[in-house]
């Protein structure tokens, strides 16, 4: 049986695979299956593309589990990348400047794939509308929380007291509606309603929903810590599976009363999420380590241990295709080998996945 943090960087494997699971499915297979999917009328074909989009309001489906993943082990490896600075005897200086230059980098990096820095004038801006800015948040303060050395417990109580302090309010204040609810109104005050994501009445990744957001990242840091310690793998398991059931059925049980909802990234939607990922992340310890089925996992370990690059690699790509007409090329010729447009389009999209698999595994 083989140790889950094994191996000599300290990172976890199947981590990696989920992230790298995360990365390369639901994100840059996406195309890829849309593109296949689309050619057939089928039941099953449209139940797969329904789950390959997000929920427009209420409701959950798959596509909606991309980016609580992505804070979800940002927060499994932050008790392993700051292990050391969470000892008493290692300054707590030194410790700030690590997390507040990652902070700086990921979110300039967030800024560089959505192309804000190549703009001069703020209203075209959307300082807070990507998935890398809002990692960088949610781990700028989950490291803020782990380094004031909260017990584990407390860390639990914190998450609970984040994810409150976003629900009473947003029960209590405006209406459940695209337009009315809290979110809408805290988002468009304080960003303004050009600053919001596609200028929508409410940001999915905009500040009002930060708390959850946070909630999140913590959360995934109480099961890096349970995958830390030292008790037998199965044993570690065992708890993994128990939080996954506690926080699925929590997030169930919470959307009676406010509904599981993405756009606003509702508190039931945190913790089903998270119940979710850490339910996949658990399966993955053991098919990976408990089986020792680790052949099959190779590419998406590929991905899951350069995600950051990839993801702004592939943002920076697009658009430098763009500009040098290379998708209208690509497409050009293939449908002059007699493709048509829906198979051109296809053919297009497994180019580019070619293109970051080879970068992936180089």
């Amino acid at each position: 049986m083989s140790n889950i943090s094994s191996r000599p960087s300290g990172r976890l494997a199947s981590l990696d695979v989920l992230r790298g699971f995360d990365l390369f499915l639901l994100v840059f297979l996406q195309p890829v299956l849309w593109g296949l999917l689309s050619q057939w009328e089928s039941p099953l074909a449209q139940a797969l593309l329904f789950q390959l989009d997000h929920e427009v309001w209420e409701g959950f489906r798959c596509w909606d589990l991309v980016m609580p993943l992505f804070l979800f082990m940002s927060g499994i490896s932050m008790p392993f990348a700051l292990s050391k600075y969470l000892r008493d005897e290692c300054p707590r200086t030194e410790a700030l400047r690590k997390v507040l230059r990652r902070f700086v980098i990921l979110f300039l990096l967030g800024m560089v794939v959505q192309g804000n820095l190549l703009w001069l004038k703020w209203e075209y801006v959307q300082p807070f509308t990507n998935t890398l800015q809002a990692i960088a948040v949610g781990y700028l303060v989950t490291a803020l929380i782990l380094l004031s050395r909260l017990s584990l417990g407390r860390q639990m109580l914190v998450a609970v007291g984040l994810l409150a302090a976003y629900t009473i309010p947003m029960m209590w204040v405006g209406d459940y509606t695209l337009e009315g609810n809290l979110a809408c109104r805290i988002d468009r005050a304080l960003v303004g309603p050009s600053h919001v994501y596609a200028h929508s009445p409410v940001d999915p990744e905009g500040l009002a929903g930060t708390l959850s957001a946070v909630a999140h990242t913590l959360i995934g840091v109480v099961v890096g810590f349970m995958l830390k310690a030292k008790a037998p793998l199965p044993d570690r398991l065992v708890r993994l599976f128990g939080l996954a059931t506690a926080l699925s059925l929590s997030g169930y049980l919470l959307s009676y009363g406010l509904p599981i909802n993405k756009t606003i990234w509702s508190p039931s939607y945190t913790l089903l999420t998270s119940g979710i990922a850490t339910a996949l992340l658990a399966w993955l310890t053991v098919l990976t380590d408990l089986r020792g089925w680790a052949a099959w996992c190779r590419p998406f370990q590929w991905f899951g241990m350069n995600a950051i690059a990839l993801f702004v690699g592939s943002g920076l790509l697009a658009r430098i295709f763009i500009p040098l007409h290379i998708p209208g090329t690509l497409y050009n010729a293939y449908l002059s080998t007699g493709m048509t447009e829906e198979w051109a389009s296809l053919a297009y999209a497994l180019t580019f996945l070619v293109i970051m698999t080879a970068l992936a595994y180089g």
